[in-house]
């Protein structure tokens, strides 16, 4: 026979059970952001998150606000980690390497401009230089390059390429605290544009002037000459040299009787073909001036480890096509010569010879690599594509 409650106890519990619902709804009411790093949540639903921080950056959110979010991103998240909605983004035609970025979001290209660490991006420049020049100098030259740089618009951005490794004497110079600096000791110009000059890091330039550090400019005009290029559709450019300093070649001569030349006159036996340099389709590596598509096609032909350029001055005209008509020497801009042998005095004094003597040689040498690997690269590429390769024609 069953126990029977008396009246009294069944009230009490009723009255008990009543009581502790409405606290448990108060209780809930008072506590609406539930802190998740108390609750036991199975590591699979929150897979590699800092739920500490996620309380502290969004305490102004509920928990519920919290888990919806995350809910919606793990709903369009795929098995490899990737926010994707629901569909794996490869776009084979992408740089290499970004195959997994919608193309929307590459950036494929870069520049020199300098920005603001405030204030909007799209604020930060007033204008955006069209062209770039670089001069691979020591210290001992400021006042040759100060010179140089004041003949510059503002249409240029300045780059200082330092084989002495002293670049923060240059802000003597007001223009130089506006100029990149880079520095790397007893190092070449070419050596740098191969490293620092990628195509796509200069595409937004026109014209790139990859200069020495020796050049009197006084007579030289940077915007009136790039005026004359563009007339006589120069790729490949420079100012013709005043003919009483540091002249090598017929080919860059200053004419007086021209605005631009394009061939020359060398000595007998010299070009086997009046449009082969060194009598036309040619310019020294001195002072040489080249426009973007050119620069494209150039920068993939230096060597990494020739790194004085000698040669490439016959082997330019593989970029531009007709290359005697593409490639030229401006007259009426012209520069001097100074023949100052500064970094070819950064060299190494070996077995009684000069610094300088042993950068010379290295030249020379560097000279027939080039022209070496050159003539082997056309033939192999001939011999694969079953054609008898022609003479080479890079001297």
């Amino acid at each position: 026979m069953g126990l029977r409650r008396k009246p009294n106890e069944t009230m009490r519990l009723i009255v008990t059970t009543f009581v502790g619902v409405v606290f448990g709804f108060f209780l809930g009411v008072s506590f609406p952001t539930l802190s998740l790093t108390k609750m036991n949540i199975p590591s699979s639903l929150f897979p590699s998150i800092d739920l500490t921080y996620i309380e502290d950056k969004y305490s102004g959110l509920s928990t519920q606000a919290l888990l919806n979010v995350w809910g919606s991103l793990k709903g369009n998240r795929d098995t490899s980690g990737h926010i994707l909605n629901g569909t794996k983004i490869w776009v084979p035609t992408n740089p290499r390497g970004a195959e997994r970025l919608p193309p929307g979001i590459i950036a494929f290209e870069s520049d020199f401009y300098l920005r603001r660490l405030w204030g909007l991006p799209s604020e930060d420049l007033v204008i955006k230089p069209r062209y770039l020049v670089t001069f691979t100098v020591g210290y001992d030259q400021k006042n040759n390059i100060d010179a140089a740089v004041k003949k510059l618009s503002e249409n240029f951005s300045i780059m200082l390429f330092h084989y002495d490794g002293r670049t923060s004497e240059w802000d003597e110079f007001e223009w130089s605290k506006r100029a990149i600096h880079v520095s790397a000791r007893k190092q070449t110009k070419w050596w740098y544009a191969k490293r620092f000059l990628h195509p796509d890091i200069v595409a937004p330039y026109d014209y790139i002037f990859i200069w020495d550090e020796d050049l009197g400019v006084e007579n030289f005009d940077a915007e009136e000459y790039i005026k004359l290029v563009r007339k006589h559709g120069l790729e490949v450019s420079q100012p013709g040299l005043e003919p009483n300093s540091g002249l090598t070649w017929q080919m860059t001569k200053k004419r007086d009787d021209s605005e631009v030349h394009k061939d020359t006159e060398e000595r007998p036996d010299w070009c086997a073909d009046p449009h082969l340099p060194p009598c036309a389709a040619f310019v020294e590596i001195m002072a040489p001036v080249f426009s973007r598509d050119a620069w494209r096609c150039v920068w993939h032909l230096i060597q990494n480890d020739l790194v004085h350029g000698w040669g490439l001055d016959f082997a330019l005209r593989k970029c531009v096509e007709p290359a005697h008509e593409k490639i030229g020497v401006v007259d009426a801009q012209w520069i001097v010569h100074q023949t100052v042998p500064s970094l070819g005095n950064q060299g190494q004094p070996e077995n009684g010879k000069a610094p300088w003597e042993g950068v010379r040689e290295r030249c020379r040498k560097e000279w027939t690599i080039f022209q070496d690997r050159m003539a082997g690269a056309e033939k192999a590429y001939f011999r694969a594509m079953g054609i008898d390769p022609p003479n080479s024609t890079t001297r």
